[in-house]
C-alpha cells in the first residue's frame, strides 16, 4: 500500500494540523512516512502545501513528482486547480467549496467548481456549513480530511487515534469537535458517492 497526496490551502486553514494527523495515523500502523510542507507568505493566506507520502515499504522522496499524486486534498478550491498538473489520470480530488478570496481579481467560483466536477475521481464539500454543524468553524479542515477518508488507504479509528494524538494539548472539547468535524465529512463523502 502506497499513497502520494498533496495537501493544499491557504496559510490559517488547519492544513498543517491534516499533515499532521495523517502522518500520526500512518506511523501509528507502522508504515514508512515522508513529508516536505511548504509555506507561503509569512502571513494567513499565503499559500501553502504539503507532499505527504506513506507506504508500507521504504519512500526515498519527500516530494511527490508530477502526474503520480493519489489525491489532492484541497482546503481551498483554487488552490485545488493549481495542483492538478500532480495528479495522477486515475486520482482523486477533495475540496472545500468556500473559496479564500485573497486575490483582487478571485476567479468566477462556479468556473473553478465546474472544473473539479469535470474530474472522474472529486468530492466538493461545503466545510464552512458541515463545521457548523460539528460545533465549530476551526473544524473545517477536518471535515476536509474525513470527506477525503476513502481516497486515503487508512482505517478511520487509525485517523481518530491521529486526530486525538495530535490535538491531545488542547482542551477536551476541541478534541471531540474536531472528531465530530471529522465524522460528519466521512458522512458527507458517503452521500456524495
Amino acid at each position: 500500500m502506497k499513497r502520494d497526496i498533496i495537501l493544499a490551502g491557504v496559510g490559517g486553514q488547519g492544513l498543517l494540523s491534516i499533515a499532521a494527523v495523517l502522518g500520526d495515523a500512518a506511523l501509528g500502523l507502522g508504515l514508512h512516512l515522508r513529508q516536505c510542507e511548504v509555506h507561503g507568505m509569512a502571513q494567513r493566506g499565503g499559500v501553502v502545501q504539503s507532499h505527504i507520502r506513506y507506504s508500507d515499504v521504504p519512500l526515498y522522496s519527500d516530494l511527490v513528482r508530477e502526474g503520480t499524486a493519489d489525491l489532492i486534498l484541497s482546503l481551498e478550491p483554487m488552490e485545488s486547480l493549481r495542483y492538478l498538473p500532480f495528479l495522477r489520470p486515475d486520482g482523486a480530488l477533495v475540496t472545500n467549496s468556500v473559496p479564500v478570496k485573497n486575490i483582487p481579481d478571485y476567479p468566477d467560483l462556479d468556473c473553478i467548481l465546474g472544473e473539479i466536477r469535470r474530474l472522474p475521481r472529486h468530492r466538493i464539500v461545503d466545510a464552512a456549513v458541515v463545521a457548523e454543524q460539528a460545533g465549530s468553524p476551526q473544524c473545517a479542515n477536518l471535515v476536509v480530511l474525513g470527506a477525503a477518508t476513502p481516497f486515503l488507504g487508512l482505517a478511520e479509528d487509525s485517523l481518530e487515534a491521529g486526530i486525538r494524538s495530535v490535538f491531545a494539548g488542547k482542551d477536551p472539547r476541541i478534541v471531540e469537535t474536531n472528531l465530530r468535524g471529522f465524522h460528519l465529512g466521512v458522512e458527507a463523502a458517503r452521500r456524495a458517492s
